[in-house]
Parts: structure tokens; sequence; C-alpha cells
């Protein structure tokens, strides 16, 4: 089938949408005269069903964009310009591996530093080869917490693994909360089941700072403030103990804390939280009647509300509230956060750490990539990007930029495009798409587990990721088996997990097949019987939060930077928070540099509430700058009541344009959350002035 979709110059083949989003849709790729020329959705998928965003329905476009990067370039002007020569694949791994061998013997492989995150979510290119490469140099380990960790390590709190209602049960809920997450944009199949649960009666309540697509869509919106999330949680926990809605059977059975949590939440009165959200008194009575007495309630915990100083505790909080009234013996009941715990595969056989010379060696943060760069103690003297850019995605670019800039840093990047870090490389070579890949997907929402083999051969000269290293890795004299095994037996290592029943009988053989197969979810039965906590039941009260200097029980934090209902921004140096979400035509980065995805967006947009705006002088149009002691960030304004006074909003991650500073993170801090040490974009505050 491989050579057959490779070779056949037409016809429709079987794909699998590789973006950093939940859905992980199957596709359908048309080909003509052997080129791609439409991406559809593949309607044999169960969850995504042949519908697909118009992201996906443009990747023929990026994946032929006139600006993609196809041979080896090495840079030939001052970092930063984007000047470039092309050289041969022979060259540029001759020029890594001996600025490698130079750098270990001068400086020790710890100087060595690999950046990457999930531009392509196929385990092979982010969880293999690549892997394996820098465990075996012994390179500085990354600690990968931009995106959810501060989430994870806060549901995992309170059930002990990333895992909950799976999204097919959704449509049984008779009130579905949306909490904190743009779903209208980033997980759109989810919409759809919503609306299945909607036409049958249900309610739908979206509760986030900004009035997105989502929030306008929902039964019911409810703004407040950023990061005063955890204090709406234990209030409508006040309001359920106070009001007999709790299911004390359950509470007793099935979770550990309960009497203490019943006290502890009795300050959280409703006319308290709304003092610290900015929510009417009213409406918190309401949202908890709605939610306490429902047969069947759910809650889809979204992305950005963890991206705070107290993200992890929010995301604790919040996902606390289905245990109160028993939703996890309910059908659709219940909450999620991520399911990817249902699918997680062998990763020791994937990345081999046993290859590691230094098992101790350190750990760099990615989210501190700006202050790593900068250390003068063991400096970091090389870092390899890929699948990333952070010159856009870290938080507090202008540091990350001056690392970048340094002349004594060999930097390779590794991209489809000469992004704005590639533009700072040493080197750049030439990654393939996935549709030029053989690879493993995985959702982190949906059950079912995908396999991309290659449907059209590498443009250019282009190299996947397991391409790349297998050859680095040899070329540095490593004997090792591992980099010459093939994908097929990489995917095979990885599905043979035992340790994981839910993987239990997806084989690559199925795969190959039936290209989608689902995860065993027989064991899902016993989920309350087997939650993998300390006491083995819900935790409502972690003793191990308590060790580690956190609040044991849910409880709301005021952030570290940051404003509330009770401490408000006016009279401060920088008194408006912050906001920068994913907008609905980018993911992330990606997309950022395709045109007709700029076109959609047509440029950066602060969102202003008129009080904001009228106090600076500012009306709709204008050109604003948006500065803090970090950086200053250049947008048009639209004046618009879509949040509450005090917060401002400008959605999507572009690249430098135009002469412009439009690059969102320069304002936000590099501190790590309260748990997972994630980031913490949102906990930002700025002042805003006419351009």
């Amino acid at each position: 089938m491989t050579q057959a979709m490779i070779h056949q110059e037409n016809g429709v083949f079987p794909a699998v949408c590789p973006l950093d989003c939940p859905d992980t849709c199957g596709l359908l790729l048309h080909k003509e005269n052997g080129k791609i020329v439409k991406v559809t959705g593949n309607p044999d998928h169960p969850i995504t069903q042949g519908a697909i965003c118009n992201k996906v329905r443009n990747m023929a476009h990026r994946v032929y964009h006139p600006e993609r990067v196809l041979y080896p370039l090495r840079r030939v002007g001052p970092k930063g310009e984007g000047a470039f020569e092309r050289i041969s694949w022979d060259e540029a791994i001759q020029e890594i591996t001996g600025r490698y061998k130079k750098l270990i013997e001068e400086h020790g492989s710890e100087s060595i530093l690999p950046y990457s995150f999930y531009g392509n979510m196929g385990i092979l290119s982010v969880d293999g080869m690549d892997r394996r490469f820098f465990n075996r140099l012994g390179a500085s380990r990354l600690k990968q917490s931009i995106c959810n960790s501060a989430g994870n390590e806060g549901w995992k709190s309170v059930m002990g693994f990333n895992g909950g209602t799976v999204p097919e049960d959704t449509v049984h809920a008779d009130v579905i909360i949306v909490w904190g997450g743009n779903i209208v944009s980033t997980n759109m199949h989810q919409v759809v089941l919503a609306e299945k649960a909607r036409k049958a009666g249900a309610k739908v309540v979206v509760i986030d700072v900004h009035k997105n697509q989502t929030g306008q869509w929902a039964d019911w919106f409810i703004p407040l403030f950023p990061g005063t999330d955890a204090a709406l949680a234990v209030g409508l926990m006040h309001i359920m103990f106070r009001d007999g809605m709790v299911n004390e059977e359950f509470l007793r059975q099935y979770t550990h804390g309960h009497e203490a949590l019943r006290e502890h939440v009795k300050d959280y009165t409703p006319e308290h939280v709304s003092s610290i959200t900015g929510i009417p008194a009213g409406d918190i009575e309401k949202l908890a009647e709605l939610y306490g007495r429902a047969d069947t309630s759910y809650i889809h915990i979204g992305n950005g509300l963890q991206h705070h100083d107290n993200g992890g505790l929010t995301v604790r909080s919040i996902a606390a509230l289905p245990a109160l009234t028993g939703q996890w013996l309910k059908r659709g009941g219940g909450a999620a956060k991520s399911n990817g715990g249902y699918n997680s595969m062998d990763s020791d056989a994937l990345e081999r750490p046993d290859l590691r010379p230094n098992p101790n060696a350190r750990t760099i943060n990615m989210n501190r990539i700006g202050e790593a760069l900068a250390m003068t103690e063991q400096p970091i003297k090389s870092v390899f990007v890929y699948c990333s850019n952070p010159l856009v995605v870290a938080p507090d670019t202008g540091r990350v930029r001056e690392g970048f800039a340094r002349e004594d840093l060999f930097t390779v990047v590794h991209d489809l495009f000469m992004t704005d870090t590639a533009k700072y490389a040493d080197i750049v070579l030439p990654a393939t798409s996935s549709f030029e890949n053989t690879d493993l997907f995985a959702s982190y929402w949906h059950q079912y587990i995908q396999l991309q083999e290659p449907v059209i051969p590498a443009l250019g000269e282009s190299k996947s990721n397991v391409e790349l290293f297998s050859l680095l890795g040899r070329a540095m004299g490593f004997t090792d088996t591992a980099f010459r095994e093939t994908e097929e037996e990489m995917m095979a290592r990885a599905l043979d997990f035992p340790d994981n029943p839910y993987l239990n009988g997806v084989t690559l053989d199925k795969l190959k097949e039936h290209r989608h197969v689902k995860l065993d979810m027989t064991p899902l039965e016993a989920y309350l019987d087997r939650l993998p906590t300390p006491s083995g039941r819900i935790e409502l009260y972690s003793a191990q939060l308590e060790q580690a200097g956190l609040p044991p029980l849910p409880t709301y934090v005021p952030l570290k930077e940051g404003y509330d209902g009770v401490r408000r921004g006016r009279g401060h140096k920088y008194p408006l928070m912050f906001i920068s979400p994913p907008n609905h035509n980018f993911l992330n980065s990606t997309f950022a540099n395709v045109d007709k995805h700029q076109k959609l967006e047509k440029e950066p947009a602060l969102q202003i509430h008129p009080e904001d705006a009228e106090e600076r002088g500012v009306e709709d149009g204008d050109m604003v700058t948006v500065y803090n002691d970090r950086g200053t960030y250049e947008v048009r304004a639209k004046v618009t009541d879509k949040m509450l006074p005090g917060t401002v909003v400008s959605q999507g991650l572009w690249w430098e344009g135009e002469g412009r500073k439009q690059r969102a993170n320069t304002l936000t801090p590099d501190r790590l959350s309260d748990m997972g040490e994630g980031a913490t974009f949102f906990s930002t505050v700025v002042e805003v002035k006419r351009h």
C-alpha cells in the first residue's frame, strides 16, 4: 500500500491530520498527476466522520508553499537576517557532527540542548529517533511543559491519570459546561457532539474570560476575570453542599477528603466569589442550581485556564466538581481535561533512555529558554530546534531573541519553513510534511489510534525526523542498533505495551488493514475502582500537595501577576490583564505564514473594552502599542465588550511582519505555574497607548 500510494499518480488516499489538536481527524488526500490537489475529511472515521476545519482543508497549499525549505542551508549573514546559502546534506551532517564532537570535548555533552514540541503530533516525529539521538549524545534534557503540564498535574492530583469522560458519551449529558476553551476553533467535533446533546434538550454553558466563537454559540455565556476560575469552582461547591445537592453515598464510597472539603468551602459564599470573579452572585447561584440538579452533567476543561500562576490548582478545583454529585456513575457525566492517558505507549522502547551515558543530566524548562541561553555557568553552546518555533511561541520573546542572537551559539533548525527561529540558525535542514512520512497518531481526546503512510514522496531533499536523527547518530559513530530500526519496528515496539490495558488488541497489522483502530475501552468499566491516586479514590484532599507546600483542598490563590475583582488594576503601572489565546485560522504559530490564513485573520488585533478604550483615548481601528517591562507589541485596536473591563485580548501568534512588532509573547512572563512547571502566558499585565 505504501509504494502504491506514493507512486500512484491519481486517486484518493487515507491520511491523518498531524496538527496539535484533540480531534486528530481522519483525512482523504486527492491526488492528480502525482500531486495532492485537495484535502477532505474521511467519512469512515468514527469520530470525525468527514468534517474537517479550514486549516486542514488548505493543507495542500502549505505542503506546496513556494517558501517551503527544500534543501539544507548554511547562514552567510548576521543572525536574524535570513541570509543563507544552499549546501549538500553531506556538508550539513559533517558540520553538525563536527561541531558537536568539538563541543562535547570542550564543554561537555550537556552544552547541547534539543528544543522541540508537537508541531507534528506523530509519535515518531517527536518521541522517537530524535530522543534516542539526544539520549545517546548525553545532551541536556528539555522539560516540555509549555502547553498542558499544569492542568495535567492538577487533574491527576484528583483523578490519578489523564483520562476522563470519552467524547461519544457526552451526547447523553443534560448540562455541558465548556470551561476555558474555545472549542468552536480548537475542538470542532466536540461541538458536533454537544449539538446532538442540545437537540435532545441539553443546555450548553461557556465560562471564559472572552466571548469568543464558543461563547457566542453557547446557550449561556459567563464572563469572569482571568485566573479566578478556581474561586468560581469552589463557590459552586459551597452552594452544592449548602443546598444538599451532593451525592453523599458517592462521596463516602469513592472520594477522599469530602468532609474536609465540606468545611473548607464555607468561606466561598456567592457574594465573596462574586467579588473575586466579577460574576453576579445571582448567576453563581443559578449556575450551581443548573449544574448541581442536572441528572447528567459534563465539564469540558479547556487548555487556556491552566496558563496562569495558579493553573494547576484551577484545574484541580474544576476537576473535583463531578464527584460531588456522583457524575462519574453516569454515562456522559464527569469531565475531561485530556484523555491522553488512555493511549499511552511504551515510551522507553521509543526513546531508549537506557542509551544515555549521563542519566542525571540537567533539565532545562522550555518556558525559560531565554533565561537558559543567558546562563554563564555551564552555558548552552548549541540548540537543535525541531517541531517548534520558540521565537514566536516561547514566553518573554525579547530574552529568547537575545539568546538565539548569540554568535557563539551553534543553532540547527529542522523545519518546513524559514521561521522566525530559523532566521537565527547556523544550519537549516528541510523537513518533510506528515503526508510524506510514516507515523503513528494518537488523539488526546478520542480513543482511536491511526496510521499514516506516505502519500507523496519527500519534496526536494527534505527528510523526516526518523531519517535525520538516524543519519546523525551514525555520523556521530554510534553503533547502537537503535539507530538502524525502521519506522515499522519502532511503531510495533511502542504498541507492544502490556502496562496499558487500553492498548490491548491495537497492533500494527490491524492499523495497516483498517487505518484507525479503537482502544480497548473495557477497563473503563472499572474506572473508579482502579484510580492510581495514593488513596485509590478521587482525591478531594491531597496529602501529596500539602507536602509540596500547596493547598491540599481545591482553593483559589490570587495570581502573582494579575488582578481580580478585589485586587483591581486601576492605579497600577500596568493596569490591564493581557490574554493571547489562539485565533480561528492559525494553530499556535502554524499557518501564520500562509497567505490564505493571514487574509482570513486580516492582521493582529487587540480587543479592548469600551471603558478601557475611552480612558486611553483609543478608538476602534487605531494602532496601539501594548507594553510592559518585558517588551512592546504593536497592533490595531478593536473596541468591544466581549470581556470584562480591565482585560485586553489579542488572538493568535503572528510572525514578525512589515517591520512591526507583532509577537504577543514579547509581553508574557517565563514564570512557572504552581504545578507541573507550566507556562503562565495569561498572567500578564500591560498598559495600552495610541501608537
